[in-house]
């Protein structure tokens, strides 16, 4: 059995300005306002659309983002409604494979030390549930029969495409102080890197 921390991969390619130009040509519609468009306009103009909370406007871009987390995290995730998802099946993924290394891969807890006695019992129910998966699999269950014993820990892939709104919405609910720890785990160091690398959109969204 593998343990792994939990992590992210931005699949769009990003460009900032393309980005910010885009919005504000869709913006400018509604003032009819696109004879104002010059080569700096874009990020003076987004920043008043969104002062002014008209975040309409930036349902225009999305991006697409795959997160390596525990099933656990992935329950929360695909409850975000506008949103597109795919996601690594266990009904179809046989992890007694080879190219699975004939093991699960489960996501180590943000929540416990490792040498807890805490994190030892989760370890040992992760053993556990590897070992009864893979006797079921020997007995000649199918993986979607097997998957039946395998724990929210398990390792997941989804990969989550929303518009720019959306993913705001996302981070409002998700990095919030009262979110499941792992899922802050994920949803913090994602805003950073939306911050980085998309101007003005997402700056107003601080949390502790």
């Amino acid at each position: 059995m593998k343990v792994i921390k939990p992590y992210f991969i931005i699949e769009s390619k990003i460009n900032s300005e393309e980005i910010l130009k885009h919005i504000e040509k869709a913006g400018r519609t509604a003032y009819k306002s696109e004879d104002k468009i010059t080569e700096e306009s874009a990020k003076k103009f987004i920043a008043k659309i969104m002062n002014f909370k008209h975040e309409s406007v930036i349902e225009h871009y999305s991006v697409t983002v795959r997160v390596i987390c525990d099933r656990g995290v992935t329950h929360e995730i695909v409850r975000h409604r506008l949103a597109s998802y795919t996601q690594e099946s266990t009904r179809y993924v046989n992890y007694s494979k080879g190219k699975y290394g004939s093991e699960i891969t489960a996501i180590e807890p943000v929540f416990w030390d490792t040498d807890s006695v805490k994190y030892k019992i989760w370890h040992s129910a992760m053993r556990f549930a590897e070992k009864a998966y893979m006797e079921l699999l020997e007995e000649g269950a199918t993986a979607q029969e097997a998957r039946s014993v395998l724990p929210n820990s398990l390792k997941t892939e989804i990969v989550m495409t929303m518009n720019l709104r959306a993913w705001r919405h996302f981070f409002e609910l998700r990095c919030h102080k009262a979110a499941h720890p792992q899922m802050r785990e994920i949803a913090l160091p994602l805003l950073s890197e939306f911050k980085k690398r998309i101007p003005v959109i997402f700056d107003d969204l601080i949390f502790d």
